[in-house]
């Protein structure tokens, strides 16, 4: 690694730590040759499959966007930060083990409210309600009751998952 001072290539680890349950390495380092001190990071990269949308576009994964769905369902819940970020890993990772280049959305919007259902019943339907588009408070009521009679109904109404 090349030190950003005076880009000579022969700095020192003074210390590595792990991040993220092991999904990234911090390394505090040293230059012999200036005597600054840097952080640099590891990750690996992701390669996660494309999104097909309910209209049939395709578009790359956007962490931001399940992260921000999931922040306005778990609004005012007692939901940790760290539950949300969670659900996200798992997120990737489940799509990670298919193993495939494009998944529907519909594959997301299931996983996320199989987490929440188990999580927390208010946010598990207040993202349901937007992930199924609900129109009014009849149509609201109406797959309430159909999801009490069947508990799975919220997440397999709609296209397969894949």
């Amino acid at each position: 690694m090349n030190c950003p001072n005076c880009l000579k290539d022969n700095t020192k680890v003074l210390d590595s730590r792990h991040l993220n349950e092991g999904r990234a390495i911090r390394r505090r380092r040293s230059c012999p040759s200036c005597g600054k001190r840097f952080t640099t990071y590891e990750r690996y990269e992701i390669n996660l499959p494309n999104i097909i949308k309910r209209d049939g576009r395709r578009e790359e994964y956007k962490k931001n966007k399940v992260l921000g769905g999931l922040e306005i369902a778990c609004q005012k819940r007692p939901i940790p930060t760290d539950e949300v970020i969670n659900m996200i890993n798992q997120l990737e990772k489940d799509l990670m083990d298919l193993s495939l280049r494009e998944v529907h959305s519909s594959f997301i919007g299931n996983r996320i409210m199989g987490y929440l259902k188990k999580l927390d019943p208010v946010a598990y339907i207040r993202f349901a309600a937007v992930y199924r588009k609900f129109q009014d408070i009849d149509d609201f009521v109406h797959k309430i009751q159909d999801s009490k009679n069947n508990p799975n109904y919220l997440m397999h109404e709609g296209k397969n998952e894949q």
